[in-house]
């Protein structure tokens, strides 16, 4: 059964959004007008799911992900924490598209194998932007507005283009990095320092 609209802890789902019965949606979680969550979809706390929003069969948002209006995010789409995904992105789910089978006849379920985009904490997707699955975005990374994403994104990475490609880096709080005269890249907001080798970017005393 779903939260009770309104009350306190519980998630806010507008009359005229459309949330299947079998999702699960987190407490503190705001559903807006005309959104759309699909069957076993798992919602986490704190989210906002903008107006003509899209989340589809089984997808899995973590806790205070941001999914801003007629953004679309097709199965089998897994979001960690803290996401934001702008405005009217797209998210694929299908590697050789097509309606139909050679025969023409229409294609179903058992007709094709969906693939995913997965993407890290704290990760944010620009406006417009078009996630080509199977990819991962890594953690607090930004893919700008309007990328076409082909290839796998490394945590803290800036891309842009058609294709997206690296064109930085940035730290937690969203913010390009800044390199200092030690070899190292420090976080004008937070201070934070970061190491980058072959291509990959580590915060010190980050575990991974």
């Amino acid at each position: 059964m779903m939260p009770t609209p309104g009350t306190a802890g519980h998630a806010l789902i507008e009359p005229t959004a459309d949330v299947d019965a079998t999702a699960e949606v987190g407490a503190d979680t705001r559903v807006w007008h005309l959104a759309q969550v699909r069957e076993h979809a798992t919602i986490g706390s704190g989210c906002i799911l903008g107006r003509g929003s899209y989340i589809g069969p089984g997808v899995i948002l973590g806790s205070n992900c941001k999914v801003q209006n007629y953004a679309l995010i097709y199965e089998p789409a897994v979001l960690e924490d803290g996401v934001f995904v702008g405005p009217a992105v797209v998210f694929t789910n299908d590697v050789f598209p097509r309606a139909v089978n050679p025969d023409t006849s229409i294609k179903d379920a058992d007709d094709w194998h969906s693939v995913g985009v997965h993407v890290g904490t704290g990760a944010s997707i620009g406006a417009r932007a078009v996630c080509i699955a199977p990819v991962s975005i890594g953690r607090w990374a930004l893919v700008a507005a309007g990328a076409v994403v082909t290839k796998n994104v490394p945590d803290y990475a800036v891309v842009a283009g058609v294709p997206a490609r690296r064109i930085g880096w940035v730290g937690r709080a969203g913010i390009p990095l800044r390199a200092e005269d030690d070899g190292r890249l420090t976080c004008p907001a937070t201070g934070e320092h970061f190491h980058e080798r072959d291509g990959v970017l580590m915060a010190e005393g980050d575990p991974r």
